[in-house]
């Protein structure tokens, strides 16, 4: 499994933490979510697998969490790890990050996230702003591939 940012820290227990995230097209924009605390940070939306919890499942609840939306149709697209620190849980982490493809259908409510707002972006600008390497990776296969599509 490939992984993205910073090397593990030596001498550090790193919990796992699988979490589900997605590329969320429509319009020749995107959905995503900017976080403003603990770091401001624009983000693909999704999160934390809860125990019990699928990740399809995961992926809706998180989706809807963090932007307000109902997603539908949503289909892997790829796996990755990372490295970090989480301060809202003050654990270190190594992340389990599952990146799906799914449509936005509707917007049900505001975010119900602390701090969450979504906001809808050109996905070449998204690729630029995206605080994961590894989102912002995935992004840009995407992108490559619906571009070689047309």
């Amino acid at each position: 499994m490939r992984r993205y940012g910073k090397p593990p820290l030596p001498h550090v227990q790193y919990r796992t933490r699988p979490g589900a995230y997605a590329i969320l097209p429509h319009d020749g924009k995107l959905l995503l979510t900017f976080q403003a605390s603990p770091e401001a940070e624009v983000q693909l939306p999704g999160g934390g697998i809860d125990p019990g919890e699928g990740p399809v499942r995961a992926l809706h609840r998180e989706v809807w969490e963090e932007t307000g939306w109902s997603i539908a149709a949503p289909r892997r697209i790829g796996i990755y790890r990372r490295f970090v620190w989480m301060p809202d849980y003050e654990i270190f982490a190594e992340k389990i990050c599952h990146i799906y493809l799914a449509r936005p259908v509707m917007c049900l409510s505001e975010p119900m996230e602390p701090a969450h707002t979504a906001i809808w972006m050109a996905p070449e600008a998204a690729v630029e702003v995206l605080g994961s390497e590894g989102d912002a990776d995935f992004l840009r296969q995407f992108l490559q591939l619906a571009g070689s599509a047309s």
